[in-house]
């Protein structure tokens, strides 16, 4: 007899993956481990019953990641270094996490040396670019076997076909696709099909119950999140997670994003990241005091850069660690405090205190005062900075 071979499924314990095990173990005989890879987006008790649901399926083995903290190191970091908004709204909730997760199930699929991987992606996003390419890069050989995208599924044609396998499970779809991260939150529904409509109150997870303006302190070492109002943090999560308990109600980062998909279509997806975007903003904010003109124009175009190729999957490749790299170095002085104002469905940066600020009244008060040049030394820069064009203009008039 042969032996059964082992496939490696990236599993959320929703249709499509439910679809895909009993497929790849009852249908073509595989040996099937789940993997799910929580990106801060699951609480005990939902990844307890994932895992029930699992084993009830039939795998093989279930194996739970806690890729929080990992992710956050590997990834997020850098975003908030680069302050990093796809199209200037996204702040790239969904596409990161899916780059964390195809690292973590590569690594899986080594570590049991499977025959093949899976996931359950459909022939139409990009998360089927993403993980098939960190797959081929990964675990070159290893076989990726995609059932919903294969098989041109219908929702109802994976109903029936649970139904007929005797799987009970709640087949009611909701009104709104909803995935929940660390880094915010996606919510698809009926209004982000078209390119008109925009998602009522109820559709949005986090509802509005916060209305009193309440003004919060972030503390930043090295361009990471520490501390906010009189609580400090061992790790960045934690402080992610806090500020999203506070902003979250007040139904801040809320958007829709339209963008350019990796196959080349356009889409929109509605998302609510509060404690991304005051982050994302006080951060900016702290850095524009700190950085010089320079350091703060370079890395705005590497940033832009990076965000656009993290966002089509390519976190693999080298210039990634450069562009890292860099924006590491930049972050040395990046520490200080910004204080923010809260109001339901926006936020304003009050300022910032930090020991590295560039705006010194010992160097002068713009449009005031100034301390370190004369207005002899201003009249002669002005000359020779405005020399080449001048020279331009007396060579060429009248040309």
């Amino acid at each position: 007899m042969s032996e059964v071979k082992k496939v490696v499924l990236g599993f959320s314990g929703g249709l499509d993956t439910t679809y895909c095990v009993k497929y790849l173990s009852e249908d073509k005989g595989y040996e099937v481990h789940s993997i799910i890879v929580n990106t801060g987006g699951f609480t005990e008790d939902e990844l307890k019953h994932i895992e029930q649901h699992a084993y009830s399926l039939g795998v093989k083995t279930h194996t739970a990641i806690n890729a929080v903290k990992s992710y956050y190191d590997s990834i997020i970091k850098f975003l908030i270094f680069g302050n990093v908004l796809k199209n200037n709204t996204y702040p790239l909730s969904v596409s990161a996490e899916r780059l964390s997760q195809a690292l973590h199930i590569a690594e899986h699929a080594k570590k049991l040396n499977a025959d093949a991987v899976a996931h359950g992606s459909t022939g139409a996003g990009n998360d089927q670019v993403r993980f098939d390419m960190i797959f081929h890069i990964m675990i070159p050989g290893v076989e990726i076997i995609t059932p919903i995208r294969d098989l041109q599924l219908s929702r109802e044609a994976e109903i029936t076909y649970l139904k007929g396998k005797g799987v009970n499970m709640n087949f009611e779809k909701s009104m709104y696709s909803i995935n929940k991260g660390l880094w915010g939150t996606s919510v698809g529904g009926k209004e982000t099909l078209n390119s008109k409509g925009i998602l009522p109150e109820e559709a949005w997870p986090t509802q509005v119950t916060s209305t009193e303006s309440k003004e919060v302190k972030l503390h930043f070492e090295k361009g990471e999140l520490k501390g906010i109002d009189d609580k400090n943090f061992q790790h960045s999560t934690e402080a992610i997670q806090y500020l999203q308990s506070i902003a979250g109600p007040y139904g801040i980062g809320r958007d829709i994003h339209v963008g350019d998909t990796i196959i080349g279509i356009k889409g929109r997806v509605g998302f609510e990241a509060a404690a991304p975007m005051v982050i994302l903003k006080a951060h900016h904010a702290l850095e524009k005091h700190i950085l010089t003109k320079w350091q703060l124009g370079w890395k705005d175009q590497l940033a832009q850069f990076y965000g656009n190729w993290l966002h089509e999957g390519q976190i693999l490749d080298p210039v990634m660690r450069d562009i890292e790299a860099f924006l590491l170095h930049s972050q040395e002085n990046v520490t200080g405090d910004v204080f923010v104002q809260l109001l339901p469905y926006r936020f304003h940066v009050i300022g910032i205190e930090s020991a590295f600020d560039l705006m010194n009244s010992k160097f002068g008060k713009y449009g005031e005062m100034n301390s370190g040049f004369t207005g002899d030394d201003v009249r002669g820069f002005s000359k020779i900075f405005g020399n080449q064009v001048s020279i331009w203009h007396k060579v060429n008039q009248g040309s």
